[in-house]
């Protein structure tokens, strides 16, 4: 059985995801998200959504791209 390489458990019902060419193993959607998801570049916190792009940074929120000195964002249209 494929082992998470988060956890390291050795689960029979573990999933592969391919991304930016790497192959990776993971036993829930928790350790996938731990592993991949990108971080907020404002509050550290996973972007598990869409979140925000501005100049190459990552937020999670409009909120968050606003705190980080970003003009013309917003969550709603």
């Amino acid at each position: 059985m494929p082992t998470c390489e988060v956890c390291g458990n050795d689960y029979d019902k573990s999933f592969e995801v391919i991304a930016a060419g790497g192959k990776h193993i993971f036993d829930s959607f928790e350790c996938a998200i731990n592993k991949l998801a990108p971080v907020c570049d404002h509050c550290g916190n996973k972007i598990i959504g869409h979140g925000i792009e501005a100049e190459g940074k990552f937020y999670c929120c409009a909120s968050c791209a606003r705190g980080a000195g970003e003009t013309g964002v917003r969550d709603r249209v």
